[in-house]
């Protein structure tokens, strides 16, 4: 099962609102390993393989952000294979980056910030086969990552890391909302997502066809956070991508009736969830 092509409902590209064009193009070029597919003086647009994954945007007037808002938690970069996993860790160690990691039984994840603040995940997941759900529910958990057992993966491989491979997607989002309830109802209701995994009225797990997260919702930045405010960086929108745009007029219609405005756009129809995360519907 692959869990970022149609039929799913899977997130397509992120949109960041940049304060240092060149520098951020920079870093997630030669730290993250994504390929420019894309420039304009005051865009750039990266990705992996020739599929779009991520795009940078430098907006006038920008200033850094500067409260608790909604928004980007981490963008989360998913790659093909654990060996690659190990490959980016090595050359992210190399390179002095500042990292975390976790074993989320389903997955193995390394954790860091852009140069902006901008949480960025890469990780690789377990076969599906060796998930275990209960109930509905995936197991997650933050174990700790083995270290030794990648490094081994990779001394084995003997490749050297040339950045991020084809078949490398945008695995999930997760975000910063004001209110967990609004959230679930319009990514469930209106949306039709389902729960993978809730935890303890702080944060929600919710996917298409019975991946662990397309898209993570938390409430860490507090309840009832305002907007990230247009002039500040960060977060701009993230894509969802869905089976055909017979699909997309009847969730923008599921959406409507619920109250959001969709706005009609040539190649995408654009929305915003309770929080102000806007996203962008596309086929």
């Amino acid at each position: 099962m692959n869990f970022h092509e149609k039929p799913v409902t899977y997130v397509g590209e992120v949109g960041l609102k940049v304060l240092n064009l060149k520098d951020m193009t920079n870093f997630y070029k030669d730290i993250i390993g994504l390929e420019v597919i894309d420039e304009t003086e005051n865009t750039a647009v990266l990705g992996a393989g020739g599929n779009a994954l991520l795009k940078l945007e430098a907006i006038d007037g920008l200033i850094p952000k500067r409260g608790r808002y909604a928004g980007l938690y981490h963008l989360a970069i998913l790659l093909p294979n654990r060996k690659e996993l190990a490959k980016s860790l090595i050359h992210l160690h190399n390179q002095g980056i500042r990292l975390g990691s976790s074993d989320h039984l389903v997955s193995e994840a390394l954790y860091l910030s852009d140069p902006e603040g901008n949480g960025i995940e890469i990780y690789r997941d377990r076969e599906p086969e060796e998930w275990n759900w209960n109930g509905g529910q995936v197991d997650m958990a933050v174990d700790p990552i083995d270290a030794e057992g990648l490094l081994q993966t990779a001394q084995e491989a003997g490749e050297a890391w040339q950045g991020m491979p084809a078949g490398t997607v945008m695995g999930h989002i997760h975000l910063h909302v004001s209110n967990l309830q609004e959230a679930q109802k319009f990514y469930v209701d209106g949306l039709g997502f389902e729960i993978v995994t809730s935890m303890g009225g702080q944060a929600l797990f919710i996917a298409d066809q019975k991946y662990h997260h397309h898209i993570g919702l938390n409430v860490w930045n507090g309840v009832g956070i305002p907007a990230l405010p247009e002039k500040e960086a960060g977060l701009h929108y993230y894509t969802l991508v869905l089976e055909n745009a017979e699909k997309r007029s009847r969730l923008a219609e599921h959406l409507q009736a619920m109250g959001a405005e969709i706005i009609e756009h040539p190649d995408y129809l654009e929305t915003k969830d309770p929080s102000g995360n806007l996203i962008r519907l596309t086929v």
